[in-house]
């Protein structure tokens, strides 16, 4: 026999463990106050919303919205970022929509975005350089508008509000929700920020619940944004 121990014994009161404790006392006081509720979650899913969001460990879906288990479908990865290419997403994408029936799917991205950081700073962090490229792409298509904000913190999240845009565009170009929209499925596309700063989520706009040519989209979407901007800070527009 192996003198190798299973390290999951190693250390009984370790991290893990505090997880799975902590799992019993919220599971304990959520049916506590509510009686009845997992075994309700168990035999439904009917959310209205799909979240697509950051991976990033300080931006939990669920918690920012005040909603319980079983009221948001989410979906995240690194930048919050929407592409045809990508299965994984496409395919939460047409479960949602198709099987779920949501009313809402919600593009999140968040300020002190490490993905984002990467792509404006063109750091290199490893394998993830391929997907956060994406980013980079939006960086190039509204570089103009970037590399007139002079402050660097205002830029990078001048960054973060563009690839949010640019996503809710990729969304509404893919093929599910073209035909969600040709038979009249009441479905509605947004574009959200979260600010780590102060917990709170903020709109930037972007409402579509119909097809739209994809550069007018764009267009109209990003026009609007730096129009409000400009006018919270007081700059031209």
């Amino acid at each position: 026999m192996s003198d190798c121990q299973d390290p999951c014994h190693q250390h009984p009161e370790s991290s893990l463990r505090r997880l799975l404790d902590n799992n019993r006392e919220w599971a304990e006081r959520l049916a506590a106050e509510q009686p009845g509720f997992f075994p309700r979650l168990a035999a439904q899913h009917n959310p209205e919303y799909l979240w697509i969001g950051c991976s990033d460990s300080r931006v939990p879906a669920n918690e920012i919205c005040g909603l319980l288990p079983g009221e948001i479908f989410v979906h995240r990865n690194i930048a919050n970022i929407v592409l045809q290419s990508d299965l994984n997403c496409v395919s939460v994408i047409q479960f949602a929509v198709e099987v779920l029936k949501i009313k809402h799917i919600i593009v999140t991205g968040h300020y002190g975005c490490l993905g984002v950081h990467a792509a404006l700073e063109e750091k290199r962090v490893g394998l993830a350089d391929h997907w956060i490229a994406h980013v980079r792409a939006v960086f190039s298509r509204h570089e103009d508008l970037l590399m007139a904000e002079p402050v660097r913190a205002e830029r990078e999240r001048l960054l973060c509000e563009l690839n949010v845009i640019e996503q809710v565009v990729n969304v509404c170009r893919l093929p599910v929700m073209q035909d969600a929209w040709n038979r009249g499925q009441e479905l509605t596309v947004h574009g959200w920020v979260y600010g780590l700063q102060d917990g709170k989520l903020r709109d930037l706009g972007l409402c579509v619940g119909e097809r739209r040519r994809t550069d007018a989209l764009r267009r109209e979407a990003v026009t609007a944004w730096m129009a409000q901007r400009a006018q919270e800070t007081g700059a031209p527009s």
